[in-house]
């Protein structure tokens, strides 16, 4: 039988069933990881993972023998009933993703809504994110910002730049390397060209950098050095009353 088959009994009580744990995973140093994701991951009845080539590598550095499964946006939708009535059945589960914790930019949103509508115990591990670093590294203003996850491709793009071009906050951004050039631009377009920020990459890797300056400045540099890696943009918000000052 299938991991995701099977049906459920309406009956069942909620002290019988089991647990869904969404475990933070290093986003490159395997040292990151904490003691209290490593114990719950020896304990779970199987893991949930975004590639299980990925995770295996983990989970044999950390010296853990468990059953894992692919769990992904290209299955989510098809696997979340059968999961729900494994859950429901008392399996107790761990969620993990290729890097960072599950649910940020990563599948995990619908399976953790789904465990609600269930009345599923849920827990989520503190752990490794990369926004907060590249935060944090930016220099630019942190006591208030917004995480906008990756931009639209194409539609609804171009409107979100302009509705983000007055945003105050320090905004956070997830890119990925062949579309970071188009996007410095854009945001150089609607933002303004000497608008702050910074563009890390690789973080808690060998090759870890962050590069900081006004839009047009990364722009430049990264037309001349083409970028790899994960990337984490960083944009300072508008300042109204600067802008103001220098008009």
């Amino acid at each position: 039988m299938s991991l995701f088959a099977g049906s459920v009994s309406m009956e069942q009580t909620k002290d019988s069933r089991g647990k869904l744990i969404l475990v933070p995973t290093p986003l490159g140093n395997l040292d990151d990881i904490t003691r209290r994701a490593v114990k719950v991951l020896e304990e779970v009845d199987f893991i949930l993972a975004e590639d299980t080539r990925t995770s295996s590598k983990l989970l044999k550095h950390l010296g853990i023998s468990k059953s894992s499964y692919s769990y992904h946006i290209h299955n989510e939708h098809g696997v979340i009933k059968g999961l729900i009535t494994k859950l429901l059945a008392g399996a107790k589960v761990g969620l993990i993703t290729d890097a960072g914790t599950p649910g940020i930019s990563d599948p995990g949103f619908l399976l953790v809504r789904a465990c609600i509508e269930s009345g599923i115990d849920l827990e989520c591990l503190p752990g490794p994110t990369a926004l907060i670093p590249a935060l944090v590294n930016s220099g630019l203003p942190s006591d208030r910002f917004i995480f906008e996850g990756f931009l639209p491709h194409k539609k609804g793009r171009l409107t979100r730049l302009k509705e983000l071009s007055q945003e105050s906050r320090t905004m956070v951004f997830y890119e990925s390397p062949h579309r970071l050039l188009k996007t410095l631009n854009q945001m150089a377009e609607f933002f303004g060209g000497h608008r702050e920020a910074s563009v890390s990459r690789e973080l808690t890797k060998m090759h870890e950098e962050t590069v900081r300056g006004s839009l047009l400045e990364l722009a430049e540099h990264f037309s001349n050095k083409a970028p790899k890696g994960e990337i984490v943009l960083v944009v300072r918000g508008e300042n109204k009353r600067r802008k103001n000052q220098d008009s």
